[in-house]
């Protein structure tokens, strides 16, 4: 039985949903660095279980951008530079998922290390965690983030090295959890060994979750008991 794990959670529509002040942000950014409004194509690109690197690339490309590897880096230091200027936006339009608080509360103690594995930078995940208190539980410093590559299963190692430096531990194969609603993160987590989870609280059902490959797949956060199973894989004993 794994003695210690590093559970990452996806941030949008895992823990919080902030209701389009991702798209917002996106807006500011290209108009910061190219002096005009973000084109109305571009705010079709798909976001849901992408990293801001890949987002970002097809946001420029769509937007007409010469070049957009070559811009990509400018974009996304425009993106975390920004990102305290909505703190106030996520605050009154955002709100935690359901159970998402009691989640990581509950699996504080059992031999668990909590980060998260997003798409955002890491300027905005802070932004969109802090309001509702999860950064409480939450070692950002050990986390992955969406402007460190374009594919999500690159972010595992990153995160696996950076808690193996912190906390003098390894989380080989499924001492690694991945907690995310939607395909990628499932597909990430298996990618790169890891346990996946899956929770069906954005726009993906839990059988297409199940059919990405998760481990275990969750309606929601609700039940903290069943979330607490679905995360280490047992039911739990106190370190």
């Amino acid at each position: 039985m794994v003695s210690g794990f590093l559970v990452l959670w996806d941030v949008d529509f895992t823990l919080v949903n902030t209701r389009g002040v991702g798209l917002h942000l996106y807006q500011l950014a290209f108009l910061d660095v190219y002096g005009r409004k973000l084109p109305p194509q571009s705010q079709q690109a798909d976001m849901a279980g992408r990293t801001d690197r890949a987002i970002a690339l097809d946001v420029l490309a769509l937007a007409g951008i010469d070049d957009p590897p070559g811009h990509v880096v400018r974009f996304e230091a425009a993106l975390a530079r920004l990102a305290p200027s909505v703190a106030e936006m996520v605050h009154a339009k955002g709100r935690v998922m359901p159970g998402a608080t009691a989640a990581l509360g509950a699996l504080t103690g059992w031999s668990v290390r909590q980060s998260v594995l997003t798409g955002n930078v890491r300027a905005m995940a802070a932004v969109k965690l802090a309001p509702f208190g999860l950064l409480e539980y939450l070692d950002l410093d050990v986390g992955a983030y969406g402007d460190e590559s374009a594919v999500r299963a690159h972010l595992v190692h990153l995160a696996r090295d950076r808690a193996a430096g912190a906390y003098l531990q390894t989380f080989h194969g499924e001492a690694t959890v991945l907690v995310g609603d939607t395909p990628l993160d499932i597909e990430a987590a298996r990618a790169a060994g890891a346990r996946g989870v899956g929770v069906a609280t954005g726009r993906f059902t839990v059988g297409q979750l199940a059919a990405a490959g998760a481990h275990a797949v969750l309606p929601d956060l609700t039940d903290t008991t069943r979330v607490v199973q679905a995360v280490l894989g047992h039911q739990p004993r106190p370190a």
